[in-house]
């Protein structure tokens, strides 16, 4: 990091820029949850990293740190990545819990306590994204239609048995 002096020519500081980070140094919520619907999609769609990488012309690397939220998705590479990704670019703010909206670098600026740590989403999941995904691969309609109507009813069981 680049270091300066003050005013008085005082010993040499250390210059930190937030980057949009909690004061706590880690990605804020609202990219968090941006990359969560990035990767999402990408496995929604059955792509990796690396594939995704290559329409976009980077790494899988920096796919990895969009999706974790490490590195922020500028607005150009948004507009990309909904076009190659097929989705509105609103797709990826989608579901935003109002803690997390709440957590925008505008609003945390000044605040002094970290957010609440919020629960992760059982729709980004990747157990939740196989299930989906192997479910639209049953081609039989009435067959899909049952295995729906059977997760509803053991849903439905599980929740009767944690009434009693």
């Amino acid at each position: 990091m680049p270091e300066y002096s003050d005013a008085g020519g005082k010993t040499p500081r250390t210059r930190r820029s937030s980057r949009g980070r909690t004061p706590q140094g880690n990605p804020n919520p609202v990219d968090v949850h941006v990359g969560s619907r990035i990767r999402l999609r990408r496995t929604l769609l059955g792509m990796s990293q690396e594939h995704l990488g290559d329409a976009l012309g980077l790494t899988f690397q920096q796919v990895q740190k969009y999706e974790r939220g490490t590195n922020r998705v500028g607005a150009s590479r948004l507009w990309d990545l909904s076009r190659v990704l097929d989705v509105p670019v609103s797709f990826f703010y989608e579901d935003m819990a109002p803690e997390v909206a709440e957590s925008s670098p505008r609003l945390i600026s000044g605040l002094s306590e970290e957010p609440e740590a919020l629960d992760a989403d059982p729709l980004s999941r990747r157990e939740t994204l196989e299930l989906v995904r192997a479910y639209y691969r049953i081609a039989d309609a009435t067959v899909r239609k049952r295995v729906f109507d059977l997760a509803k009813a053991l849903a439905a069981a599980a929740e009767d048995a944690e009434i009693r």
